[in-house]
């Protein structure tokens, strides 16, 4: 056998090998970093993470609506009456 062809498969054996660690490990095998930015898995991720899956809007009912725009009117009817009065 060639020497080149022996280091070859040698190389195959260790990178399988490599994968089966990381897989063990609970890591990839492609964790290097490969040019600039914030590595994945960083402290800051989850919060750029969760900008790209935005969290369910809250539905407002038509109720709960027209609460909210009662208290807003009575409150901006109070400060009309504060107004005139000062």
């Amino acid at each position: 056998m060639e020497v080149s062809r022996i280091i070859a498969e040698i190389d195959g054996q260790i990178a399988k090998l490599q994968q089966a660690r990381a897989l063990l490990a609970g890591t990839t095998a492609t964790a290097k970093r490969t040019g600039p930015g914030r590595p994945k898995g960083s402290k800051n991720a989850a919060a750029t993470a969760s900008a790209a899956t935005a969290p369910r809007k809250r539905k407002l009912s038509p109720e709960g609506r027209k609460r909210i725009a009662d208290a807003m009117k009575k409150r901006w009817a109070e400060r009309r009456k504060q107004s005139s009065k000062g």
